[in-house]
């Protein structure tokens, strides 16, 4: 299967501390400081997109011993267009998940809410599809994703831009399918950030988008930063890029995808789990205040040092593995997620990171409390590779590692896993044209089909071919065409979106359920079309 850095690397190979096949092993040297930590990581970035000339803009942020020593933005807001600066807004998505991990840490000092106790304490209609876990899901369980669900599951609720209200997407949450046993195993889950973030309504009596303003933003002095995408002002953020084919998604030249945030990234709905907005100026901030354990500038506290200190308690293990070598010196011993951070260990020393993945966003925060020292990255195109070469590059320097060249190992992997999409691709592309035709006339498949959690699917004869629309999610409608005997696919034509394979169950002449999966391997995982279980209506 090909390995393709994107959202599904920026929130799921990172938070396993996956390591990937590297160069050299790296030498230690002595860590800079103050003004020459900044000269070096400045350096770097602008060697790292000279490398991958094709990445509009970068911003950065660098903080050591309590003090933002670098903030800049790199590049141009889009193709051609005016150069950024450290202002320039961008959609940060899941970093958002600390941020509402900190809310309710506020909470809990408060005395409002407990990490262990029910959820239904809050939320008291609170319901899961397995009955038996009503009364068990805690706080502490709703922000570590070890309930059960699978990797992004429920998120076709609001992935991609949905018009659903966020109580629509509660009143979902009951029947949204669990695929684990409970606190077993680690699975990536946006829907439970936006459980949380519902929690702090109820326990507070103010909206989270309000609750953050008022209680963490305010407070900080991050006048920058916006809770919700939708306030964001095209003419000061950075917008969204990608690479949209042919063959596949992230495949092709490097393209404007949106005229605004907002365009591509409708999250208001779910904010808690991914809606901020925000620049490397505001951004130092919030990093100082983690490193300090809630301790701000003036001396007050924004939460206790006990509570900063548990929300980087590990509470499910990602991965494990025999630690570094010669060839992976940047392999994690063990991986686990906290509550709203992954916590890992890497070259030695604990990290505290979290990435984050938006359509023409990729972005990450590191803390390094070993040394007193952060950073962030963010982008506006789907790079994963030279995010993962931001990521690993500017802590190399910030811990004073030698001998690596994480530049030149990201292009390297870059483009071999091209070579595997591309592979993949004429694969796809060969087995439609060797294909079997339909059992049965198109027009037996059209109809309105609907799945549980999601809702309806419609099917309906256009010319001589058939239209799918996803009733919710106005980008994911167009042609369904034939594929392979009773699997069809679509050719959505809003290329940003991916494709679908919906394969029919034929029962006494005609289709009764239907299941759906990506057309392309290297879809994102918020792409949940095999969570759909649809039975004509």
């Amino acid at each position: 299967m090909s390995i393709r850095l994107t959202r599904r690397a920026a929130l799921v190979s990172y938070a396993a501390g996956v390591a990937l096949p590297s160069l050299s092993w790296a030498q230690t040297g002595p860590a800079p400081a103050g003004g020459a930590l900044a000269e070096a990581v400045d350096a770097y970035v602008v060697k790292a997109m000279a490398a991958f000339p094709e990445q509009p803009a970068v911003s950065v942020a660098v903080v050591k011993d309590g003090e933002a020593v670098l903030t800049r933005g790199y590049g141009a807001r889009a193709i051609g267009g005016a150069a950024i600066d450290e202002h320039t807004h961008f959609a940060v998505a899941s970093n958002t998940k600390a941020v509402t991990a900190a809310a309710l840490a506020i909470l809990v000092d408060e005395g409002k809410v407990k990490w262990d106790e029910p959820v239904r304490i809050w939320l008291p209609d609170f319901s899961l599809s397995k009955p038996e876990l009503n009364d068990m899901v805690t706080v502490r369980d709703l922000i570590s994703h070890r309930i059960g669900f699978g990797l992004g599951a429920g998120d076709l609720l609001f992935w991609p831009n949905s018009d659903r209200t966020r109580a629509e997407i509660m009143a979902a949450v009951p029947r949204v399918p669990i695929e684990d046993q409970f606190r077993a195993n680690y699975h990536y889950c946006n829907l439970m950030f936006v459980v949380a973030g519902e929690v702090i309504a109820a326990a507070s009596g103010l909206p989270w988008e309000t609750f953050v303003q008022t209680r963490i933003l305010d407070r900080l002095g991050m006048t920058e930063t916006l809770p919700l995408m939708t306030a964001a002002d095209p003419a000061t953020s950075a917008l969204p890029h990608g690479r949209l084919g042919p063959p596949l998604r992230y495949q092709g030249g490097m393209q404007t995808i949106g005229q605004s945030i907002q365009e591509v990234w409708n999250w208001s709905s779910a904010g808690a789990a991914g809606g901020f907005v925000t620049n490397p100026v505001d951004w130092a901030k919030w990093i100082a205040v983690q490193l300090k354990r809630g301790e701000l500038p003036d001396g007050s506290r924004l939460y206790s040092e006990a509570r900063g200190n548990e929300m980087w308690k590990p509470n499910i293990i990602v991965s494990n593995s025999a630690g570094p070598t010669p060839d992976l010196p940047g392999r994690a011993i063990a991986s686990t997620y906290a509550m709203g951070w992954q916590v890992m260990d890497y070259r030695g020393e604990r990290f505290i990171t979290h990435g984050g993945g938006a359509p023409g966003y990729i972005s990450g925060t590191v803390l390094i409390p070993g040394r007193d020292a952060g950073f962030s990255y963010f982008t506006n195109a789907e790079e994963g590779y030279l995010t993962r070469a931001l990521r690993s590059g500017i802590a190399d320097i910030v811990m004073g590692k030698t001998g690596f060249d994480w530049i030149a190992d990201s292009i390297r992997l870059r483009d071999a896993s091209d070579a595997r999409s591309i592979k993949a691709a004429a694969e796809i592309d060969a087995k439609q044209t060797a294909g079997a035709p339909p059992s049965l006339p198109l027009a037996a498949y059209a109809g309105t089909w609907r799945d549980p959690w999601y809702g309806d699917i419609t099917i309906e004869r256009r010319g001589r071919g058939l239209w799918l629309a996803f009733s919710r999610t106005p980008s994911l409608q167009g042609p369904l065409e034939a594929y392979d005997g009773d699997m069809l696919r679509t050719r959505f034509p809003d290329k940003r979106e991916e494709d679908v394979f919906v394969t029919f169950k034929i029962e006494n002449g005609r289709p009764v359920t239907a299941t759906m999966k990506a057309v392309s391997p290297d879809a994102d995982f918020s792409y949940d079309f095999h969570d759909l279980r649809l039975t004509r209506v």
